[in-house]
């Protein structure tokens, strides 16, 4: 990486452009999915697992170094934790939707339904 002071102040000012960017996106992305009025809880609580899982990473990644000796097992972990992060994000998609199916009265994809439904109540 590096072994010099500007080149460590460089490393940190990118890290520190890219984590600036990322939690308003986090806050944006919650505003955008969810309404106004749960924001009071929402965002809390996004904020305190986002920066849990951060301080969790960097903490398990430390201890694995301490541990084996060298960074290969952190990074393959970070990885992997990474991989599972990204699994995550289509699942809530498919579960948002099919509670919003639900709502709307949709039925396995046929939307006709939803209005036959509409005009019963």
């Amino acid at each position: 990486m590096t072994q010099d002071e500007i080149g460590l102040f460089t490393v940190a000012a990118f890290f520190g452009l890219g984590f600036s960017g990322l939690v308003p996106a986090y806050v944006l992305t919650l505003r955008a999915l969810f309404p106004v009025g749960e924001a009071s809880w929402r965002v809390p609580t996004l904020l305190m697992f986002s920066g849990s899982g951060m301080a969790a990473g960097a903490w398990m990644g430390g201890f694995l170094y301490d541990w084996f000796g060298y960074y290969a097992p952190a990074f393959f972990s970070a990885i992997g934790a990474n991989l599972l992060n990204l699994a995550c994000g289509p699942a809530i998609a498919a579960t948002r939707r099919n509670a919003s199916c639900v709502r709307n009265g949709i039925v396995r994809g046929r939307p006709e339904r939803a209005s036959a439904a509409a005009a019963a109540t």
